[in-house]
């Protein structure tokens, strides 16, 4: 057949657009197979230790105990219509779930959660903290996830971000002989400009030299909290420069609601998660970084779940004040479910909580968002990797692994988090070496392989 277009013709033009490509697959690798949280928690680096998550999740546990002792009991005190024995499944997993991992995500807090103190003590704090981490990696209390959040890189605090960060890196790598948490992260609170981001990744890589750390291994955490973090003065979305400043390093962005709908000038009495100025800015940062590998968490809800009344020794509450305790907890636990599901609706599995007794309304949301979906979703993940598997078979074109990927990463998320089991999951046809193994792309080569030489047939089988 005639064509036009010799090859030294398109030479240059498809080795423009093969360099263009490959940059954007660079920028857009797809979402990561690897474990993602749905919950952090944030505390005051003031009181923090080395075995606070468990001591956190006992509180957890008497809170659900006392407010709402039975599936039945917390499934009226959500609102929740339907299956009973879906319930009790959500319910007993919650229990399990507040005994095993209360915490999947802690941030040791040196900015709203501890406050301005003097400089000697959030010194003092600083190193304390950074050596009770160094105990729980020793005794194996810490969650999964594990990071701090300084104070803003603004021009009045930017010195004690710095010092803060210092402080604590170089503590905990002399308490551990070299070694990081499994998943540590630092958070940059309310960044502003790319600037501060870059200046970060300096410091990250002074820290590493002089240290002797392995190259990358401080990672950048964003929390978004102010209009300039949503969109910069030339009018793109700054989260984009920001990951672009990072260099590689950026593993997470969490929205702050409060300070976000403050700064928009939205009154106090007005400040919520839903917000039509936070579903703008969650929107904005949900498009900004699909695809970059960037995890994306939404807010906390602040009311919190405690009742009025306290039992003083010897004086026991009585029934009327319990009542009045379990009314105010169960208000504040329908508000956060409602929240919750908005933000699993818009495609935010992450969020964050300020106090124990949020944590069972965390966990049975996000247990039965993944339950209810979960025949749907199972039917979806096996047709789609039946017809994956068949094209790459016969030869027909399949690019779309970010589509598979993400359909796996929903069984990821409910089985990391407890929501939903293993063999539930085998429902999607695939096995649990499969599920295990993260990766969509890995687990259509490996059945490809298993059909003979692992080469491509053609559409006629030959």
């Amino acid at each position: 057949m005639k064509t036009t277009l010799t090859p030294d013709v398109l030479e240059p033009v498809e080795r423009e657009l093969g360099n263009a490509l490959a940059s954007f697959n660079r920028t857009f690798p797809g979402e990561s197979p690897a474990r993602q949280p749905i919950q952090t928690l944030y505390g005051g680096a003031q009181i923090f230790k080395a075995d606070t998550a468990a001591k956190l999740g006992a509180v957890a546990l008497r809170a659900l105990e006392e407010n709402a002792p039975t599936a039945a009991a917390f499934a009226k005190a959500l609102g929740w219509r339907g299956s009973a024995e879906l319930h009790e499944t959500i319910y007993s997993r919650v229990i399990e779930k507040l005994k095993r991992e209360p915490v999947e995500d802690f941030r040791i807090d040196f900015e709203d959660g501890y406050g301005n103190r003097p400089d000697a003590e959030e010194d003092h704090h600083a190193v304390f903290t950074a050596r009770e981490v160094a105990r729980g990696m020793r005794e194996g209390t810490l969650p999964p996830f594990i990071g701090i959040r300084t104070k803003p890189l603004s021009q009045e605090l930017k010195h004690r971000a710095i010092r803060t960060l210092d402080l604590f890196v170089t503590a905990l790598v002399g308490e551990t002989g070299g070694a990081l948490p499994d998943n540590f992260v630092i958070t940059i609170p309310k960044p502003v400009m790319a600037e501060q981001v870059r200046a970060m990744v300096r410091l990250f890589a002074l820290l590493e030299q002089r240290l002797g750390l392995p190259n990358r291994a401080l990672k950048i955490e964003l929390m978004v909290e102010t209009p300039q973090s949503i969109i910069g003065p030339d009018g793109a979305a700054s989260l984009s420069h920001f990951v672009e400043a990072a260099e590689g390093r950026c593993r997470g962005a969490h929205f702050g609601v409060y300070d976000y709908t403050a700064s928009n000038n939205i009154t106090a009495a007005h400040q919520s998660m839903t917000h039509p100025v936070c579903d703008f800015a969650r929107e904005v940062q949900r498009v900004a970084l699909m695809g970059t590998g960037v995890w994306i968490s939404d807010g906390a809800t602040n009311i919190m779940p405690v009742g009025p009344h306290r039992a003083a020794p010897g004086k026991p509450l009585t029934a009327k004040q319990r009542k009045e305790n379990r009314d105010v907890v169960h208000r504040a636990w329908r508000l956060m479910h409602e929240h919750v599901q908005h933000s699993l609706y818009t495609g935010y599995y992450q969020g964050w909580d300020l106090h124990p007794a949020q944590f069972p309304v965390r966990y049975a949301t996000v247990y039965r968002f993944f339950l209810e979906g979960l025949e749907a979703a199972s039917l979806r993940l096996k047709t789609f990797v039946e017809k994956a598997a068949q094209a790459t078979l016969i030869g027909d074109v399949f690019d779309d692994a970010a589509t598979g990927q993400g359909l796996l990463n929903y069984f990821l998320r409910g089985i990391n988090c407890g929501a939903i089991t293993e063999a539930e999951a085998q429902a999607t046809g695939l096995t649990i070496a499969e599920l295990r193994g993260r990766s969509f792309v890995k687990i259509l080569d490996a059945r490809r392989e298993k059909t003979g030489d692992g080469k491509r047939k053609t559409k006629d089988g030959t």
